[in-house]
């Protein structure tokens, strides 16, 4: 049941009890009400979910070519490979940067990421802020 809005006034609880019973009231009304004004939406879908299930006894499978059909996933474990970690350091200053220094463990496997030397707006001759 809600309070009223700020601590320093007085809360009237006979009021927000009658504001309740109101609300409750008006919830059971249109609960009542609810079937001669909007029943006809349950029936049309129950009609709309029997027709779909006929529609899904009817379909057959269909043999599809063998390029359009979907193939097994691959497990992981057959492209990835995971060797063991080298030791962990002993000290905080060796921890840092420990496994970056083995290269088979460095994140850039296919070298460095190398950034284009030319730019689109500088060919046209635009300032560099003109795409913002």
């Amino acid at each position: 049941m809600p309070t009223s809005k700020s601590p320093s006034q007085p809360c009237n609880f006979v009021d927000q009890d009658q504001i309740w019973k109101v609300h409750v009231n008006v919830e059971r009304e249109s609960a009542k009400t609810w079937p001669q004004k909007w029943g006809f939406l349950k029936e049309s879908y129950n009609e709309e979910k029997q027709e779909s299930s006929k529609m899904k006894d009817k379909m057959v499978e269909l043999d599809l070519p063998q390029h359009l059909k979907t193939r097994p996933p691959t497990p992981p474990e057959k492209y990835i490979e995971v060797r063991p970690s080298p030791p962990v350091p002993q000290t905080t200053q060796a921890f840092i940067g420990w496994r970056s220094a083995v290269p088979e463990l460095q994140l850039e496997r296919y070298g460095r990421v190398r950034c284009g030397k030319k730019s689109f707006l500088k060919e046209l001759g635009w300032a560099l802020d003109a795409c913002c």
